[in-house]
């Protein structure tokens, strides 16, 4: 499926149920210290807090279910 111009100008954040915010668009993220920057299409970030790799959800929440 090909990727229309303007839903890549879109940003759209979603709430998982019982998971992360899943980001998807053109976007991007800058660590607290601002000196590294990534420009990802889709990310999930976590909630819970229990991820090792914060920002980002590695999926720990699941395995407390």
């Amino acid at each position: 499926m090909e990727e229309k111009r303007e839903d890549r100008q879109r940003v759209t954040v979603e709430v998982v149920e019982g998971g992360p915010l899943r980001i998807t668009g053109n976007f991007v993220v800058k660590d607290l210290k601002r000196n590294r920057e990534e420009a990802p299409f889709t990310v999930d970030l976590c909630r819970c807090g229990n991820t090792a790799d914060k920002p980002y959800c590695d999926n720990t929440c699941k395995h407390r279910h």
